[in-house]
């Protein structure tokens, strides 16, 4: 990469920005960039290049950059790939140094040649790219958004502390549509497809200072420069957590990394030993990768691993015991006069142990009395709490009971639900109240392990 990578925050600071590849079509992938930018209300200018069209969504078009008198800060470009080298020239040649090259058909598909160009281009006038083969970026605190993606499609999360930097435009899309839908905020999105010269340690780096990045999530199909990347990740986990998800991991997944982004996969078990060495988290599936990051971002670091299961049905508390003991967790075992206290408040066919089974008949208030004994006993060290919201007595405000016991942050608690419609009303309002839930007690129980294990070793 040219410069440092501090300088990446031009890509999220940007007045002006050209889009090669505007179309009118509605169906093109130039159009729909240029319309997030109008929907999202872009306060800087923007400037479609077509040869052809004069307007299009009301913004007055260029035929090239050498028609704009001013600065442009950056450019999106979404063209066939032959032409990319030509839209790059404009750039270099007009000032344009941070640019997206969203268009594909390069090194992933053995274009090697092309390939050569665009980087012979970009180090002759000193361009920054992200890509080509990819979505490009999003930043949810200024809505800068690139993404060719209608928002009616992919939904946009709200501003958030995670920020995910992804290889693949596929997996980061279909992630932040999920974090969208189940409320989870995000600091910045950025595909980088085949890394041209900006690579996923430039991007580490850059967002180890981000003040809006709580947590750095990535999924990889390569490392170009692994000693680098293990120096900047011991750097940038002292500050804040990283979870990695690495694909390529068998000799068929390999191959498909190779003609997707053009990387190597590289061996499993070298990736695994220097994410370790290195502080970083290693997810293994997409799931746990985003349960990792949501978990992360939201609970205060456990004194250790003794978890208190409260529940209204006693085959999920089963069940829940059977999860935490299988990832390494410890059922706590509450102080004598923890259990008389709650003893005293609930009837007496409630189950006060662990797990704490308050029966399917438990209301609110039962509850509350249970969660707040749990938080203030020292031989607690994580609750996990389990809301069949079908029982017919456990009322709306139960998320106002959990959310105050959350606040407290004395330690980490997190909500287990599993249902239709009404369980997901009251998990959502939940999640927007910054409590990490859970439909199955087996990703709660993983979760609370990761994050033992994550301050455990810090």
């Amino acid at each position: 990469m040219f410069g440092k990578p501090s300088e990446l925050k031009n890509f999220f600071s940007v007045k002006s920005v050209a889009v090669f590849g505007a179309s009118r079509n509605a169906r093109k992938v130039g159009h729909i960039i240029l319309r997030n930018f109008v929907d999202s209300k872009f306060k800087g200018k923007i400037y479609p290049v077509n040869l052809k069209a004069k307007v299009i969504l009301r913004q007055k078009c260029v035929k090239s950059l050498f028609e704009v008198n001013e600065e442009v800060d950056m450019a999106v470009i979404a063209i066939p790939a032959r032409f990319v080298p030509d839209a790059l020239e404009q750039c270099g040649k007009k000032g344009t140094r941070f640019v997206i090259i969203v268009s594909g058909g390069f090194a992933e598909i053995g274009n090697f040649e092309l390939d050569s160009r665009i980087r012979e281009i970009t180090e002759k006038y000193k361009i920054q790219v992200i890509g080509p083969n990819c979505l490009g970026i999003f930043d949810a605190y200024t809505d800068f958004d690139t993404l060719f993606f209608p928002r009616y499609r992919l939904g946009r999360p709200d501003e958030g502390g995670i920020s995910f930097i992804s290889q693949s435009g596929a997996v980061g899309a279909a992630v932040i549509d999920l974090a969208s839908r189940e409320g989870y905020g995000f600091s910045k999105f950025i595909s980088y497809g085949n890394a041209l010269n900006v690579d996923e340690t430039d991007l580490l780096e850059y967002l180890g200072s981000d003040k809006n990045t709580k947590v750095i999530c990535m999924y990889i199909e390569g490392i170009k420069d692994g000693r680098r990347f293990m120096k900047v990740a011991e750097k940038v986990v002292k500050k804040k957590p990283v979870v990695v998800l690495k694909a390529g991991t068998t000799k068929a997944s390999a191959k498909a990394v190779s003609s997707h982004t053009g990387s190597l996969a590289g061996s499993p078990e070298v990736y695994s030993a220097a994410f370790h060495q290195s502080g970083v988290i290693e997810a293994t599936c997409l799931e746990d990768l985003f349960n990792f990051a949501r978990t992360l971002e939201s609970q205060p670091a456990p004194k250790g691993k003794r978890v208190q299961i409260i529940t209204n049905g006693g085959g999920y508390g089963i069940l829940s015991a059977d999860a935490c003991m299988k990832y390494g967790l410890e059922l706590a075992q509450m102080k004598a006069e923890t259990i008389e206290e709650i003893k005293k408040q609930v009837p007496d066919y409630a189950v006060v142990s662990n797990p704490l089974d308050l029966i399917g008949d438990a209301d609110t208030q039962r509850y509350k009395i249970a969660i707040e004994g749990a938080m203030n006993d020292s031989n607690v060290d994580m609750i996990f709490v389990i809301i069949l919201y079908q029982s017919p007595l456990v009322t709306p405000d139960i998320v106002d009971v959990i959310t105050e016991a959350y606040d407290e942050m004395k330690k980490p608690i997190v909500a287990i639900s599993t249902g239709g419609d009404f369980t997901e009303v009251h998990s959502t309002a939940l999640q927007a109240n910054g409590v990490t839930t859970f439909t199955y007690v087996k990703n709660a129980a993983r979760a609370l392990k990761m994050l033992f294990e994550h301050y455990r070793k810090r």
